[in-house]
Formats: structure tokens, sequence, C-alpha cells
């Protein structure tokens, strides 16, 4: 989830929504994500991105189905963005 709305969303309002996707049975799992650094090998430390904000971990069968479990997220409804991305299977 994007950090992109001044809006603050209620506690009440991420309770209903994660007692929705535990409903579901999609629900797999997430956080907030707090500061740090970005690190590479080189010895620089590029900024870390000021846009994510939390992630929220679902089983869905494709994209539009992961679309459809975003009724309700807090984010979404105050105006700001979502990023949906395929978590790849490892073999």
């Amino acid at each position: 989830m994007r950090n992109d709305t001044t809006a603050q969303s209620s506690d009440e309002a991420w309770e209903a929504y994660f007692d929705k996707l535990n409903a579901s049975g999609c629900f797999l799992g997430g956080s907030a994500i707090g500061g740090g650094v970005c690190v590479r090998k080189d010895g620089q430390m590029p900024a870390i991105s000021d846009y994510l904000d939390g992630f929220i971990r679902v089983r869905a069968a494709n994209i539009e189905e992961a679309k459809l479990l975003l009724d309700g997220n807090p984010v979404l409804e105050a105006g700001g963005a979502v990023e949906i991305r395929e978590l790849i299977k490892s073999e």
C-alpha cells in the first residue's frame, strides 16, 4: 500500500477489513513498513522509497481476483493507491 493520502484510517476500519479478509480464507499476513536503509555491495546508500507504507499478502488465482479483495481496504477507501504484485514461487 502506498503512503499517498493524508487521510487517517481508523483502527475500526482496519479491523473490519482484516475480518473480511480472514473470512475469505485468502489472507496470508502483512505488516506496516517502518524506516530502514537501502544497501548496495559497492557501499552506496540510495534512499529508501517513501511511497510504501505496508503490505498485505493474499492468496488469489490472478490479479483480477486480488482486486476483488481490495473492497473495504482503508488506504484505497481514503483515495490512496494500492499496488498488486505477484509473488513468484520458488522451484
